[in-house]
């Protein structure tokens, strides 16, 4: 799904099982060549989240890409070059990856109830297309500042957006985490999208919300102002951590040079 690449990208991920969990249910993407990238956080007892966020990731790319196996190259043949296009392809993917984990479902009894998060970014050219379910969320560093671009699809946040509840008792009330959209567990998915423009020196960062729980976005900043591209991700999952992160952590940053090609 990519046109020659107008600037040149770079992408690094890292994640950690965290302090309590056995298993590391994320999973997540990076297809620097292709230019599409994903973070998913499953959820589902009994290994059914590693399981749910594995289809989503292998769904994603064999859609995006059109790659079945590891070894093949074939890109997907084009769908138009309008952002409205390529965000409808987003979506078609998201909500396969949702009827494939019903079908595991349906196989596999014991995986009732898996579900995942899922945030997908798509660098065409100079423009970068976005899609998300869940709290799992995407970022924009630039000029020395972050940038929200996702906005969670959870209860909590339902309340904050009706000026029922403030963002600073969002962050410690309980069951924070309960989420009003995700891939597979809620059915049909209607994902949120946006598509914008890229600008050389741009940091993308996704991002499960083992990041986001400890951190908040400004702390989020400050590592990115501390960093290169080259460690960013490992040092937001050590902060995480260093601030008693507990779950599943991973992160993906996609760094687009600060000279276009």
């Amino acid at each position: 799904m990519r046109r020659r690449h107008e600037n040149t990208i770079e992408a690094f991920a890292a994640t950690d099982v965290g302090p309590v969990r056995e298993q590391n249910e994320d999973a997540w993407l990076t297809e620097i060549d292709h230019g599409v990238f994903a973070v998913a956080d499953g959820m589902g007892g009994h290994a059914a989240g590693e399981v749910a966020s594995s289809i989503a990731i292998a769904t994603v790319r064999e859609i995006l890409l059109g790659v079945k196996d590891p070894d093949e190259t074939v890109l997907a043949s084009e769908v138009g070059d309008t952002s409205d296009a390529l965000r409808e392809r987003l979506r078609y993917a998201m909500n396969q990856s949702s009827v494939r984990i019903r079908q595991e479902i349906e196989r596999s009894p014991r995986y009732a109830g898996m579900g995942t998060t899922l945030v997908v970014l798509a660098v065409d050219g100079d423009s970068a297309h976005l899609a998300h379910v869940g709290d799992s969320r995407a970022y924009l560093f630039r000029n020395d500042r972050i940038f929200r671009l996702t906005r969670d699809h959870t209860v909590v946040q339902q309340e904050v957006d009706a000026g029922r509840l403030t963002p600073e008792l969002a962050r410690i009330v309980p069951h924070k985490n309960i989420l009003t959209k995700s891939v597979g567990f809620h059915g049909p998915v209607d994902p949120d999208t946006s598509t914008r423009a890229v600008e050389p020196g741009d940091l993308f960062i996704l991002c499960s919300d083992g990041l986001t729980d400890p951190l908040e976005d400004r702390d989020i900043e400050a590592v990115c102002r501390a960093h290169s591209a080259e460690d960013l991700a490992q040092a937001l999952v050590d902060e995480a951590l260093r601030r008693g992160g507990d779950d599943n952590i991973t992160v993906v940053v996609v760094a687009v040079a600060d000279e276009p090609l």
